[in-house]
C-alpha cells in the first residue's frame, strides 16, 4: 500500500477491505523504514490497531477518511501518546486529542506515528533535533526542510497519504519544497491549534502535507472547521467564490535572492500559469520581505520564549544549541520594542491589503534555493534564514498559501512554487494549484454565498475611484468585455468623482468597454443605496448577445453632457484627459 492516495483507501473501503488490514500493512512499512529519524518513538502499533478495530466494529464505512493512515508532527497532541516537541525532557502524555486530531479521528483517519521536527518547531532546515535528521528522500546530502521534517519525508516516501505539520515561518511549506510534495497552509485560524505546542501562537498554523492537491484538500476539508477551544480560531465567513484570474509575479528580484536553477524553474512555472488562463501582473515584493524579517529579526521571537523559554532553560542537556540560542536570546527585547514592531506590522498589513486589491494571488518560489547538510553545519543560522526569505511574511500578513512542486533542478532536487492569497482564498488557491499540477480542481470546502453579475461602466471599474465599493463587499471581477454596438457614452457634468452616463441607441450606437462583476446577493442592496441619481440600474446587452443588470442612466443625465462615445470606454476617456494635462 505504499504510495496509496486517499481515493485508493476509499476504493478499498468500498470493496470491503478492513481498516485493520490497511493499518497493519502501513505499520509494517513504517517498522521496516531504513531511516530511524523520521518517527519519534517508532510506529504507534497498539494505538493504531485499536483505532482500526474500533472503526471496523463501528461499521461507519461512509466516513470520509475511514481507515486512512496518517502521521502527526510531534508538537501536536494525540491522546495517550507522548508529545515531545523534539525535546525528550519536555515530553508529556496528553489525555485528549488536539483539535485537529479529534476532527480527523471523527472522520475515520488513524494516526500511525509521531514525526520528528526541528526542536520546538524552531527552524526551517530539519536538522535541529536530538532524534537525528530525517533523510531527504531525493538526495540524502541535502536537508529535508523543517521544522516539519519527519511528516514531509514520510509523505514523500509514500508511507502515508498525508501528514500533519505546523507552519509559523514556513515549516509546512519549506519541507514540502525540499521533498517535492504539496504543503497546504490555510488561512490563520481556520485549522485548530488547540493542543499544539505553540511557537508564535497568534500566527501558528496546523498544516497538511500530501503528494497531490486532491489529498491535501481532502484532509483540509476535515481539518478546517471552527474550534471554540482555540482562542485564535476564526469561523470561515460566508463569501462569494472568487476564482483566481490575476496572479502577481516578480520580474525584478533583489540581487542574489534566487539562485540560478530556481530562477529558471520559476520562469517556466509562470509560463505554465499563463497557459492555465491567468493574467500575470508584475509586483514588488520588497515590502513583504521587510515584513518577514520581523519574525526572527525583532521582538516577535519573544513569543517563542513565552511559549517554551522556561522549558529550554530548565532542560539545558536536552536543548538543541541553535534553538536555545534563538529562543533564549529573545529576552533582550523590551515591551516598547514589541509594540513598535506591532505598529510596523500594521503598516505592512495595509500595504499587503493594497497589493491584493490589485491581484487575486501571488506566485513566488517557496525557497530561494536549496541547502545541503554541510551548508547548515557551516552556517546554522544564516542557512536557515535563507530558506525562509520567501515564507516568513505569510502568516504575519494573514495570507493563505499552498506550496506545490514546480520542477526539478539540474542537480535533481525539486523546487517549490508558492501560491499565496488573502485570508479565506484557500479554495481558489487549491483550485489554481491543482490546475498547475494537471489535476482536477478539488471541491470547495469553505462556505459560499450566491452572486449576481453586475455590469459597471465608469467609476466602479477596476482601478477607478469607486471600485472599493464593490471589493469591500466581497465582489470580484468576472470579465472585462464590451457592450453590444448599441450604446452611447457621456461625461456627466459636476459629478464627484467624475462619472459617465451610458444610454442605449439602437440606430447609431457603439461598443463600450465595461466590466462584469460578481456581487454577493446579500451585499447588493447596500451597494445600490450608494448609487446616486440620475444613474440607475437597468439591463445591458453585451457583445456576446447576453443581457445582464448594469449601470444606465435617466434621460436627463445627458443634458449638457459631453459625448465621449468615440473613446470606446470611460477608462480611455479619462486617460486622454490625463495625457492632455501633461505639459509638453
Amino acid at each position: 500500500m505504499l504510495g496509496w492516495t486517499i481515493d485508493d483507501h476509499r476504493r478499498a473501503t468500498a470493496e470491503g477491505l478492513s481498516a485493520r488490514h490497511r493499518i497493519e500493512t502501513t505499520l509494517a512499512a513504517l517498522a521496516a523504514l531504513d531511516d530511524p529519524a523520521v518517527l519519534i518513538g517508532g510506529p504507534l502499533v497498539e494505538y493504531a490497531l485499536a483505532e482500526a478495530d474500533r472503526l471496523d466494529a463501528s461499521g461507519a464505512r461512509d466516513l470520509p477518511l475511514f481507515g486512512v493512515p496518517y502521521v502527526v508532527k510531534d508538537n501536536i497532541d494525540v491522546a495517550g501518546v507522548p508529545t515531545t516537541a523534539a525535546c525528550p525532557g519536555f515530553a508529556s502524555t496528553p489525555t485528549e486529542d488536539s483539535g485537529v486530531v479529534a476532527r480527523l479521528r471523527a472522520a475515520g483517519a488513524i494516526v500511525v506515528g509521531k514525526t520528528n521536527l526541528d526542536q520546538f518547531a524552531t527552524g526551517l532546515v530539519g536538522t535541529r533535533s536530538p532524534y537525528g535528521t530525517p533523510r531527504n528522500p531525493i538526495d540524502p546530502t541535502m536537508i529535508p526542510g523543517g521544522s516539519s521534517s519527519g511528516s514531509a519525508v514520510a509523505v514523500a516516501r509514500g508511507l502515508v497519504p498525508f501528514g500533519l505539520g505546523t507552519d509559523t515561518a514556513g515549516s509546512g511549506r519549506v519541507p514540502a519544497a525540499m521533498c517535492g510534495i504539496v504543503g497546504y497552509k490555510a488561512t490563520l485560524g481556520r485549522v485548530s491549534t488547540h493542543g499544539v505546542v505553540p511557537a508564535v501562537r497568534r500566527v501558528d498554523c496546523t498544516t497538511v502535507f500530501a503528494r497531490s492537491v486532491a489529498d491535501a484538500a481532502a484532509a483540509m476539508a476535515v481539518m478546517g472547521t471552527y474550534d471554540e477551544a482555540d482562542p485564535y480560531a476564526r469561523p470561515a465567513p460566508v463569501r462569494a467564490t472568487r476564482p483566481i484570474r490575476t496572479v502577481g509575479v516578480v520580474t525584478e528580484w533583489p540581487a542574489g535572492l534566487l539562485d540560478g536553477p530556481t530562477h529558471v524553474l520559476y520562469r517556466d512555472a509562470l509560463a505554465r500559469l499563463e497557459a492555465a488562463g491567468v493574467t500575470l501582473v508584475p509586483v514588488d515584493i520588497a515590502p513583504l520581505l521587510e515584513a518577514g524579517a520581523l519574525l526572527y529579526g525583532g521582538p516577535v521571537v519573544a513569543e517563542r520564549y513565552a511559549a517554551v523559554g522556561e522549558a529550554i532553560a530548565g532542560l539545558p542537556d536536552d536543548a538543541d544549541p541553535t534553538v536555545a540560542s534563538i529562543i533564549g536570546g529573545a529576552t533582550r527585547w523590551t515591551a516598547v520594542q514589541a509594540y513598535a514592531t506591532e505598529y510596523a506590522l500594521a503598516d505592512h498589513r495595509r500595504v499587503a491589503a493594497r497589493l491584493f486589491a490589485t491581484i487575486d494571488a501571488l506566485a513566488v518560489p517557496t525557497t530561494p534555493g536549496v541547502a545541503s547538510l554541510a551548508d547548515v553545519a557551516a552556517e546554522p543560522i544564516a542557512a536557515n534564514a535563507r530558506m525562509g526569505r520567501l515564507t516568513t511574511f505569510t502568516n504575519l500578513l494573514d495570507l493563505a498559501a499552498l506550496a506545490v512542486p514546480m520542477g526539478l533542478r539540474p542537480d535533481g532536487m525539486p523546487a517549490g512554487l508558492q501560491l499565496m492569497g488573502p485570508a479565506w482564498s484557500d479554495d481558489a488557491l487549491a483550485a489554481l494549484a491543482a490546475t498547475f499540477l494537471g489535476e482536477a480542481a478539488p471541491a470547495a470546502a469553505l462556505p459560499t454565498v450566491p452572486t449576481v453579475p453586475l455590469i459597471v461602466v465608469g467609476a466602479h471599474l477596476q482601478g477607478q475611484p469607486l471600485n472599493g465599493q464593490l471589493t469591500e463587499r466581497g465582489a470580484h471581477l468576472l470579465a472585462a468585455t464590451t457592450t453590444a454596438p448599441r450604446y452611447r457614452l457621456y461625461a456627466m457634468e459636476d459629478t464627484v468623482p467624475p462619472k459617465p452616463a451610458m444610454v442605449r441607441d439602437e440606430l447609431d450606437g457603439a461598443a463600450i468597454a465595461v466590466e462584469v462583476w460578481a456581487v454577493p446577493v446579500d451585499q447588493l442592496g447596500s451597494f445600490l443605496t450608494l448609487v446616486p441619481p440620475p444613474l440607475c440600474l437597468g439591463t445591458v446587452e453585451l457583445v456576446d448577445g447576453t443581457w445582464q443588470k448594469g449601470f444606465l442612466c435617466e434621460p436627463r443625465a445627458i443634458v449638457g453632457a459631453a459625448e465621449v462615445t468615440h473613446f470606446g470606454g470611460w477608462r480611455a476617456y479619462r486617460a486622454s484627459l490625463a495625457s492632455a494635462a501633461v505639459p509638453s
